[in-house]
C-alpha cells in the first residue's frame, strides 16, 4: 500500500513506529537531496500582497488560510495586539507561544493573575502569523479538531476557551463583544425557537430570553452590564419566567423593567447597597425592580408577595416591585 509524504507529515504525532519510519527514510536519501529538500521546505514564498495590519486585513487573510470563522481571527488580533499596536514575539499579534522571543505576560492561575515569562514565537510577516494561528487551531492539527467545527462565530469563540487557547475565563466574551460591535450582530442568527435554554452571556441583546423580555432590557443595551457567567444567565432566566406570569396576571400590560444587571463598580456608582442582589455575584443572586404600566404598583406587589417564594423588596412607594433571588433562596421581605 503506497502513501503519500505530505499525508505522512499531516499525520505525524510522534509515535514511536512513525519515528523509526522517518528515520529510516532519512537514511535512505543521500546528503544532496536532503539538502535540496531542506532548501525547498524552509522557502515559503512570501505572499503577493502584503496584509494590512487592520480588521479587515486580517479578516481578507484569515479567510484566504482557511479560517471558516475569519471575524473570529480579526477579534483575536485585536483583542492579543490591541488593534496591532503591540506584538509579543516579532510579528506575532495573537500571543502564540513557542520558541522565539521571551517576554512577561500575564496568567489566570488557580483563580488570579500572576505574571510569568513565556515564549513567543517570531513570524517574518503578519501573513505567516495568522497562516499559523489558522493552520493550528482553526483546522484540524493532528489529533485536534479545530474550531472550524463551531456552527456560530461565537460558538467558534467559546471553543478556543475550551480547547485550551487562552486562560482568561472572559476570553470567549471579550472576543464576542469585539464581534458584536465591529459587526452589529450581522451573521449571528437568533434561534427559531428563542426559549430553548440557550440563553447565554454572549447572546445578542435582541435575544429574547422570555416571550415579552429580551436580554438588552435587563442590561440597558449596555456591555458594561453584560453577564459573564451562565449561572448570572440561568438566575435572570427564572426571575423573568415569573415576570411573565405577572404579566399575565394583568392583562399583558407591558411590564417596564427600570433595574436588573448591576455589576460593580456600576452598582456603586448609582448608589446600589453593598452586595446587592442587583449584582448576580454568586449562583442563585439576582434582581429586577419593575412595574406594570397601567396598574397600580402596590396591586401589583401585593400580588408578588403572596406568589414569589423569594427575596422581595417593598419598593412601591418608590414605583417600583424589587424582585429577588440570593443564595439559598430564602423568602426574605423588606422596606425601602
Amino acid at each position: 500500500m503506497s502513501i503519500k509524504l505530505t499525508d505522512a507529515a499531516k499525520f505525524f504525532v510522534e509515535e514511536p513506529h512513525q519515528i523509526d519510519a522517518w528515520n529510516w527514510l532519512q537514511s535512505q536519501l543521500t546528503p544532496e537531496t536532503l539538502e535540496s529538500f531542506s532548501v525547498k521546505y524552509r522557502s515559503k514564498p512570501k505572499p503577493q500582497t502584503e496584509t494590512a495590519n487592520t480588521w479587515d486585513g486580517v479578516l481578507a487573510a484569515a479567510k484566504q488560510a482557511g479560517a471558516k470563522w475569519p471575524e473570529c481571527v480579526a477579534a483575536q488580533w485585536a483583542l492579543e495586539s490591541g488593534w496591532g499596536k503591540h506584538t509579543s514575539g516579532v510579528n506575532n499579534y495573537f500571543g502564540l507561544k513557542g520558541s522565539g522571543s521571551n517576554v512577561s505576560t500575564q496568567e489566570f492561575i488557580n483563580g488570579k493573575w500572576v505574571t510569568i515569562k513565556a515564549g513567543f514565537i517570531d513570524f517574518p510577516d503578519l501573513q505567516t502569523c495568522i497562516c499559523y494561528l489558522v493552520d493550528r487551531w482553526y483546522k484540524d492539527f493532528g489529533r485536534f479538531k479545530g474550531v472550524n467545527r463551531a456552527s456560530s462565530r461565537n460558538e467558534c469563540a467559546r471553543l478556543l476557551v475550551k480547547e485550551g487557547y487562552a486562560t482568561d475565563p472572559d476570553y470567549a466574551t471579550k472576543l464576542i463583544q469585539i464581534m458584536d460591535r465591529q459587526l452589529q450582530n450581522i451573521g449571528e442568527k437568533e434561534d427559531a425557537n428563542p426559549h430553548n435554554n440557550n440563553f447565554n452571556p454572549w447572546s445578542p441583546f435582541t435575544y429574547r430570553i422570555t416571550p415579552n423580555i429580551t436580554y438588552g432590557e435587563l442590561t440597558l443595551n449596555q456591555e458594561a452590564r453584560r453577564f459573564t457567567k451562565q449561572y448570572q444567565c440561568d438566575t435572570a432566566k427564572e426571575l423573568c419566567l415569573f415576570l411573565e406570569k405577572v404579566r399575565k396576571q394583568f392583562g399583558n400590560k407591558p411590564l417596564i423593567i427600570t433595574s436588573a444587571s448591576r455589576p460593580e463598580p456600576i452598582n456603586a456608582q448609582v448608589g446600589g447597597a453593598k452586595n446587592s442582589e442587583h449584582t448576580y455575584s454568586a449562583p442563585s443572586k439576582g434582581a429586577i425592580d419593575f412595574y406594570v404600566d397601567g396598574v397600580s404598583v402596590h396591586t401589583v406587589q401585593d400580588w408578588c408577595d403572596k406568589n414569589w417564594p423569594y427575596s422581595l423588596g417593598y419598593g412601591a412607594p418608590k414605583g417600583f416591585v424589587h424582585l429577588g433571588i440570593r443564595e439559598g433562596k430564602p423568602r426574605v421581605r423588606w422596606d425601602y
